[in-house]
């Protein structure tokens, strides 16, 4: 019999989320925000036993993800990511209806942290509309490392709106000495249980002097004061970012894949 999908309510969303906060944080934050469109698979009470949002990324969880197999073939996205089994379950269903991907990334884990770490006694702030032109080229490059791709090849104007309206919200955070950046990370999502960062980034030649991992201790406290838990994920073979975030007390709680398409 074929699964019928549903466009589940904000309330069915958060219910679900509530069951893995850390894993479903994105999608979490984009139903509080009113941002996305999402499709689930839903039991006969109501409850959501598989979720995706549809956008630019699909984003899947939860159990028989396949069955989304028909509206990611349709959505023109440009990456599938989320937790390593959900994943795997809308790739393998959908595989033969979408692009052949330029990059598979399985076993991508997931860290987190809900204890304070020791002070790392930096100069760590909120980024301002102040440090947009500083702060632009280094989210850049930290995404091109990232994706592959060059923001500000793809859609300059786009991309400094992102970038300045991360700063606006408040999820943009830097430490800066004599016109480098010592170290750098945005907030991605942010729920009242997890805040999950992204593109933590230090200028080159401010790089393997331990910047990062006293500012990164410095931001985790200063997160932990109002949320329970702080997480990110980290390509696998990414190993100076692993050994950063184990050194501060973050642990491997999960995995994360993404097929970039």
């Amino acid at each position: 019999m074929r699964t019928r999908l549903i466009e589940p309510s904000t309330e069915q969303i958060l219910r679900f989320c509530a069951v893995s906060p850390i894993e479903r944080v994105y999608l979490e934050d984009v139903a509080r925000r009113a941002q996305g469109r999402f499709a689930a698979v839903a039991g006969p009470e109501g409850e959501l036993h598989a979720l995706c949002h549809l956008g630019s990324n699909l984003v899947p969880s939860g159990s028989g993800c396949g069955a989304f197999a028909s509206l990611a073939a349709k959505s023109g996205a440009r990456m599938i990511i989320g937790e390593s089994g959900a994943v795997t379950d809308l790739w393998d269903a959908a595989r033969r209806k979408l692009p052949k991907p330029r990059l598979d990334r399985p076993g991508q884990p997931v860290y987190s942290i809900s204890q304070k770490p020791g002070p790392g006694e930096t100069g760590l702030r909120a980024a301002t509309a102040d440090d947009l032109d500083l702060l632009i080229p280094s989210c850049a490059a930290a995404h091109f490392e990232e994706l592959g791709v060059d923001p500000l090849r793809r859609d300059p104007e786009g991309f400094r709106w992102r970038t300045r309206a991360q700063i606006e919200e408040g999820r943009s955070w830097l430490w800066v000495e004599g016109g480098l950046i010592r170290f750098k990370a945005e907030a991605s999502a942010w729920t009242p249980a997890a805040v999950q960062l992204q593109q933590v980034w230090t200028d080159p030649p401010a790089r393997r002097q331990g910047y990062a991992a006293r500012a990164l201790r410095d931001l985790i406290r200063l997160l932990l004061d109002g949320t329970p838990t702080v997480c990110l994920f980290v390509r696998a073979e990414n190993w100076p970012a692993i050994r950063l975030y184990e050194s501060v007390g973050m642990q491997h709680v999960l995995d994360y894949r993404s097929v970039l398409l």
